[in-house]
């Protein structure tokens, strides 16, 4: 039987990925979940309920499509391996700092190929992923892509040159809420809250702020003056934050993440 889809990498993304195919309708007959780790297949493979294998060309054989989802030093031989296995719907890659260019030259001229930076919301199905076509992408590989990742949340579609800065915004964007969310915490606690309810309270807020920005379609300084009064507590707090720059240096933090990135695309030493 031929598989809509193979995931060759069947780490937190991956597994995240086909979890939420099968809340949007997807069968566990219609994966295969690959990987060079015995005891990850066993563990998914259970949880799933899904075919797995250790053997990627094979897989990638008796599947339409492939998801590569492998950790970027592990991209070139994962992509030697499959390179004469890429069914009609093409390959979809979630390696960060690899381009469609490169993907395409180890599998061979004419190959379809789309880009995806997703985010790690994914793995409770709100991520956001932006998409971008390689040069000889076909609409099977783009539906494939928009599948995968409509299955997790929004998707846009994107020059490639844009991805650095996805990257730096929404990829590595839910480390900037976290980091937030640890500061209001401890500033909770150091207030006189405990922990617990510090957290309650700040989890609660973040959550309750991200729908209203989604539902209310008002752009967040509309929203942000609503509930700053003049002379009021949160005008104290917003004055706090422009007196320390925070506005310019979350920009400067962004455009560090988008060089980064950039620089890991190149071939950069280290990983991000």
């Amino acid at each position: 039987m031929t598989k809509k889809l193979a995931i060759v990498g069947a780490g937190m993304m991956g597994e995240a990925l086909a979890r939420g195919l099968f809340a949007s309708g997807w069968s566990p007959a219609d994966l295969v979940l690959v990987d060079i780790r015995g005891d990850r297949l066993d563990e998914i493979g259970t949880a799933l309920g899904v075919d797995t294998s250790s053997d990627s060309a094979d897989a990638c054989g008796r599947a339409a499509g492939v998801l590569l989802a492998v950790k970027p030093q592990d991209a070139p031989t994962a992509l030697q391996t499959i390179s004469s296995s890429i069914g009609s719907s093409g390959l979809v890659s979630i390696v960060a700092g690899l381009s469609t260019a490169s993907i395409e030259e180890h599998l061979g001229h004419g190959s379809s190929v789309v880009r995806a930076m997703p985010n790690t919301p994914a793995r409770v199905g709100k991520g956001v992923t932006a998409l971008a076509t390689g040069s000889h992408a076909t609409k099977a590989t783009r539906n494939l892509a928009e599948a995968v990742f409509a299955a997790v949340g929004p998707v846009v579609w994107l020059d490639e040159a844009q991805l650095d800065a996805v990257t730096a915004l929404s990829g590595s964007g839910p480390a900037y809420v976290f980091y937030l969310a640890e500061a209001m915490v401890d500033a909770g606690i150091e207030l006189g809250l405990a922990k617990d309810v510090a957290s309650t309270l700040v989890f609660a807020t973040i959550e309750g702020a991200g729908v209203m920005l989604q539902q209310t379609g008002e752009q967040p300084a509309v929203l942000r003056q609503q509930v700053t009064s003049p002379g009021g507590t949160t005008a104290a707090a917003i004055e706090v934050l422009e007196s320390k720059a925070v506005r310019g240096s979350i920009v400067d933090a962004l455009r560090a993440a988008r060089d980064r990135s950039e620089e890991l695309g190149r071939g950069g030493s280290s990983r991000a």
